[in-house]
């Protein structure tokens, strides 16, 4: 029993993580081995009405943490990237349905042989509002201000701080996975 507590544990982990929709582009004409820093941009002043400043912070960490994975490291100022950060919040609805059938039925009567009824059903409909982000980020090469990497990530935004938090990390993660250095050790 213990044991299957914890597939369904890890189940259901693996499920909630894997929303992330990740899309991003790049230049291949751009040498990205030659960068071994960056620095960030700033926030859209937009972005204040949709986040807070820990949630910008922790954004800003766990990109850094994907950056120094690919052994490029993160200055104040004169890196060989800019890295842009900026996010849009959509309100979304859900609809579900869930049809309930009652009465009626099939079967085998003795004296009347193969019948059928029909019954009653009912449908009930339930709207669910949700906030899903868009996170864009912008990779441009300092000296000549292009943009050489874009990644963009998409999911339901977890309105309890503390999923949140355990969230940012995955999907800075998830939209890094494309970046064209892979994370040290890996190829």
């Amino acid at each position: 029993m213990k044991n299957v507590l914890i597939a369904l544990f890890i189940f259901f982990i693996a499920v909630s993580c894997s929303s992330v929709k990740v899309h991003s582009d790049y230049d291949k004409t751009v040498d990205f081995s030659k960068y071994k820093t960056f620095e960030y941009y700033g926030w859209a002043e937009e972005s204040d009405k949709v986040l807070n400043q820990f949630d910008k912070e922790r954004i800003e960490k766990a990109f850094a943490e994907e950056f120094a994975k690919r052994d490029l490291q993160l200055v104040k100022a004169d890196g060989d990237m800019v890295v842009s950060l900026f996010i849009v919040v959509d309100q979304k609805t859900s609809v579900t349905a869930y049809t309930d059938h009652y009465g009626g039925g099939y079967g085998y009567g003795a004296r009347w042989g193969w019948y059928g009824g029909y019954g009653q059903s009912t449908t009930t409909y339930s709207e669910d509002d949700y906030l899903e982000g868009t996170l864009v980020v912008d990779v441009f090469d300092k000296s000549d201000k292009n943009l050489i990497w874009q990644g963009v990530g998409q999911k339901t935004i977890q309105e309890n701080p503390e999923k949140r938090e355990r969230m940012i990390p995955y999907v800075a993660e998830s939209i890094m996975k494309s970046f064209p250095i892979k994370p040290a050790g890996k190829k």
